[in-house]
């Protein structure tokens, strides 16, 4: 069955609005990686509101600052989204630098730096500025665990959590999105080289078909079941004492 994507929107732009209107918020900050999540919330958290902002955040990797930063402003362009950069890349090395005399960092906890200056950025704006911070991550990434917590994996709400990578395309060409995000390699920039599927070891498409109820390969079904099983501390609130439990 064919979905209404028309309808969709509508009822996402809604669920952006009363938001809003419950918090008291005077606007909605958001990260634009120039990727296809964060150009899919931009475009409708600027339909549900006149007052947004997004925020491109480059931190080290010569893509942020190329192809990524070119991307997120032909969204921003194409949608007449109110777009500032802010360079993060002195910051970084400032905290590695502060960190080496502590401990020895591996690569992805270095990497995993990065998304959470960005989300300290954003919440620092909207805090300043009475605005909402919208979250970006997929129900493909989210199933998979493929977010940093308290990094891009923080947010007061998020309109696309219940879309698979699949779903997100199809709902960008509705949209009329530029072609350079839908034409786009999925990656987090986090370090050079990288992309989603490489890093993860299974396409979007295998993740896709087995959350929509579809047949994959065992190989692909058991990256898939591992990557949720011992990432499921990403998807609950941080465990608290309760006495009943020390029975």
């Amino acid at each position: 069955m064919t979905r209404d994507y028309r309808q969709e929107t509508q009822k996402r732009v809604a669920f952006i609005r009363k938001m809003l209107a419950d918090s008291h918020a005077k606007g909605i900050v958001f990260g634009n990686s120039g990727g296809k999540d964060s150009a899919l919330v931009g475009i409708l958290c600027k339909m549900a509101c006149e007052n947004t902002v997004g925020i491109i955040m480059p931190c080290q990797t010569k893509r942020n600052f190329g192809m990524d930063y070119d991307d997120g402003m032909a969204v921003a362009n194409a949608f007449s989204i109110e777009t500032r950069v802010v360079d993060l890349t002195p910051e970084k090395e400032a905290f590695l630098t502060t960190l080496a005399g502590v401990t020895e960092l591996s690569q992805m906890a270095a990497a995993n730096i990065n998304p959470r200056l960005r989300m300290i950025t954003l919440y620092a704006i909207g805090q300043a500025e009475g605005r909402l911070v919208a979250g970006t991550g997929n129900r493909s990434e989210i199933h998979m665990g493929y977010f940093t917590k308290w990094g891009d994996g923080a947010y007061d709400f998020n309109p696309i959590a219940d879309l698979t990578v699949r779903e997100i395309y199809e709902f960008l060409r509705y949209l009329n999105c530029p072609a350079v995000i839908l034409d786009k390699e999925p990656s987090g920039g986090l370090f050079e080289g990288q992309t989603d599927e490489k890093e993860m070891g299974v396409t979007y498409e295998a993740i896709d078909t087995l959350l929509l109820g579809g047949e994959i390969g065992q190989d692909d079904r058991a990256i898939i079941d591992r990557f949720h099983a011992r990432s499921g501390h990403k998807r609950q609130m941080p465990a608290v004492y309760r006495d009943e439990d020390a029975d």
